[in-house]
């Protein structure tokens, strides 16, 4: 997208929900650079057809998240904690972006997220697909892609296993976020099933997110969840397994900024889901270094590897992948990119990334200082 030269620096707008925590953190590392507030755009506005830009304006689009209101816009449910209506909430927040996008065209404002590029990260079929093809490693899925299976019901998941020999498989809502609705499924011989979730299914038969991890040990259990989800579209990966650490399952988090890699952190869990609000915990990035050089691994190639999935989305000034060591840690696989994965509060940047010192988001508006710079550079007679 092309950007309105400027003799100063950039004026910043940020689409997000008014007090949110990701909206707070952006604002404070705005005013650390010494620059103007950002100016407020809100998902409910936008919903509501009131999305407005000035003319040369930066403009961030941040998650809606943390509004009940832009939940149940989105989602079309009260209940913010329900699983279901994921891809009506996709439909509807894709379109949102989408209007954003046009309101900033209209006015030659600058958008530091794709639209496309949002649609395919919040999209883990087409996700997928585009890593693959990228050369990025990415676990085998027969539902990557365009052209992916569909998945209509249990019975098209327990077709797939077989088919494709993938005893072990991540059975997850193609528009889904923060492990929601995610399943880790195993199946044996004899026709044993059991799958690891935070769904929890009340006596109607809806679906909710909890904060623990549960079990579910029979086919028919796993069956109704993964039943209950087909509608809103499901993506299957095979489950890789991951490097350990002190008896942990280990996987990482890493902030690509402008195409580099800026900021990591470690996750840990004695569950299949590492995700710190279902139990995870942070662990030692030190540590897990060592693991990688005693192994005959590479911590640059591993950073490397998430630069190339960050590459993959190009007009997309941050994003956060999901990095898997596996088993032995001289591998690696990228499980999932994130739109919005920078929410690590008090996390400093990587020796050598050239963004010591500075927090994912005070990382962020560096490097959009650093364009501006280079574009007064480009422009200048």
């Amino acid at each position: 997208m092309s950007r309105s030269a400027s003799s100063g620096p950039p004026r910043l707008a940020v689409v997000g929900n008014p007090g949110s925590r990701r909206v707070a953190l952006f604002q404070d590392a705005v005013a650390a650079a010494g620059l103007p507030e950002a100016r407020m755009v809100s998902w409910l506005d936008v919903l509501a057809g009131g999305a407005r830009f000035l003319p040369g304006e930066t403009v961030r689009v941040e998650s809606p998240g943390e509004d009940a209101e832009v939940d149940r816009l989105l989602r079309g449910a009260d209940e913010p904690t329900r699983v279901e209506g994921s891809a009506l909430w996709y439909a509807r927040f894709t379109a949102a972006v989408r209007e954003v996008a046009r309101a900033a065209a209209d006015t030659g404002a600058h958008l530091l997220d794709d639209p496309a590029d949002i649609a395919t990260l919040f999209d883990k079929r087409l996700c997928h697909g585009v890593l693959d093809a990228a050369g990025v490693p990415v676990p085998a899925s027969p539902t990557s892609g365009p052209a992916g299976a569909p998945v209509r019901g249990w019975d098209d998941v327990r077709e797939l296993i077989a088919a494709h020999r993938m005893p072990r498989v991540f059975v997850k809502p193609a528009h889904g976020s923060s492990a929601s609705g995610v399943l880790a499924v195993e199946t044996a011989a004899g026709g044993r099933v059991r799958a690891a979730t935070s769904v929890e299914r009340d006596r109607a038969g809806r679906l909710y997110n909890s904060l623990r991890v549960r079990r579910c040990t029979t086919e028919r259990e796993v069956a109704a969840v993964v039943d209950a989800l087909a509608p809103d579209g499901l993506h299957i990966e095979r489950w890789l397994p991951k490097a350990t650490r002190r008896g942990r399952a280990a996987d990482l988090r890493v902030v690509v900024v402008a195409g580099r890699a800026t900021h990591a952190v470690v996750r840990t869990s004695t569950s299949p889901m590492t995700n710190l609000h279902l139990g995870g915990a942070r662990g030692d990035l030190a540590e897990v270094r060592a693991a990688i050089g005693a192994a005959g691994g590479s911590w640059g190639e591993a950073l490397a590897i998430c630069e190339r999935a960050a590459a993959a989305f190009p007009d997309t000034l941050c994003v956060g992948v999901d990095l898997l060591p596996l088993t032995g840690w001289r591998r690696f696989a990228v499980g999932e990119v994130n739109a919005f994965g920078d929410l690590l509060p008090g996390l400093t940047g990587l020796p050598g990334s050239g963004a010591e010192g500075l927090d994912t988001y005070a990382a962020q508006i560096a490097a959009v200082l650093e364009r501006a710079r280079n574009d007064r550079v480009s422009t200048t007679p």
